[in-house]
């Protein structure tokens, strides 16, 4: 199909891949980062133990509550004791628990500020509080994308790692094969695995041997335990791995080397997971950019096989 000068009409993909480039911005300032994000900040860069991991993200789950508790009450919460809050607050960077928890109350009074406003709304019902939780989670993502560079650097790296291996398993499966369809459009040779075990360590070692450099992986609640040795396997052979997932802290993170961490709805008997999606569209964004003229011939030729054999109806 084409204009009236006989110029081929651009598919709706074509055409975001041709005019929605990520381009670099300017980091907003930390009073302006989302709680988690600033949190996340303060946790992400040392090296914890589990103890301290699991410190860290009863804060960032519990911030507005846990920014003003004891020492003592803090320690019950969690499960450790006292001289481990304290060796948690040196690790990341403070003289001890109050110079951390003067800073914790900072970012929860800065987060309870921001809600103020809706204090006099309706409580909603549980439909509209789902889609509330999922409308946080999207602007936690919005505030992490003020700087892109880490999603441009590693859609660079995935467009470049051929094959592609995309990994999810059990309840990540679903956001596995999306990713998947979609990077088949821009991206030569992309392999999916859903499936665990010996399979998953035969097809990630066969695509490290193809000259795979890169995994995307999917890993979201309730976390299979069997995604974690597959990264596990991946790493040993010699493939990076780059993790999506709910959780920026634990085992699975310390097995990545990189992770976008992305809020999940969980308000409803089944999470939800807006905010992973739009995450798994910025990084095939990132993919189409890293190598325009791949992209654009490849959504040439996919356009028209699927004009050929009608694989869609005329809207």
């Amino acid at each position: 199909m084409g204009d009236e000068g006989g110029a081929p009409v651009p598919s709706p993909q074509q055409a975001r891949a041709q005019a929605s480039a990520i381009t670099s911005g300017k980091p907003v300032s930390e009073a302006e980062a989302a709680p988690t994000s600033r949190l996340r900040a303060l946790f992400d860069g040392p090296r914890l133990s589990p103890g301290q991991r699991r410190i860290a993200q009863y804060l960032i789950e519990h911030i507005t509550e846990a920014a003003f508790l004891s020492i003592t009450d803090l320690a019950d919460r969690v499960g450790v004791s006292q001289p481990s809050v304290t060796r948690f607050a040196t690790a990341v960077g403070f003289s001890g628990y109050p110079a951390l928890r003067e800073r914790l109350q900072s970012i929860a009074l800065s987060a309870l500020a921001s809600t103020s406003d809706d204090s006099e709304e309706a409580r909603p019902n549980e439909l509209q509080a789902a889609v509330d939780a999922e409308i946080d989670n999207l602007e936690n993502l919005r505030r992490d994308f003020a700087d892109p560079a880490q999603v441009i650097e590693i859609g660079r790296a995935l467009s470049r790692s051929t094959p592609l291996t995309v990994l999810g398993l059990r309840i990540s499966c679903s956001l596995a094969e999306y990713f998947a369809y979609a990077a088949r459009r821009i991206h030569p040779d992309v392999r999916l695995v859903t499936r665990g075990g010996s399979v998953a360590y035969d097809a990630l070692l066969q695509s490290r041997e193809a000259g795979g450099t890169w995994v995307l992986a999917f890993t979201m609640p309730r976390h299979a335990q069997e995604t974690l040795t597959a990264m596990r396997v991946a790493r040993r052979a010699g493939l990076k791995v780059a993790l999506i997932t709910d959780l920026a802290l634990g085992p699975l993170a310390d097995e990545a080397d990189v992770v976008f961490a992305s809020g999940t709805g969980s308000r409803l008997v089944f999470d939800s997971y807006a905010a992973p999606v739009v995450m798994s569209a910025a990084l095939l964004q990132a993919m189409t950019d890293a190598d325009p003229e791949r992209t654009q011939a490849r959504l040439d030729d996919y356009e028209q096989v699927a004009e050929q054999h009608a694989f869609f109806l005329k809207d």
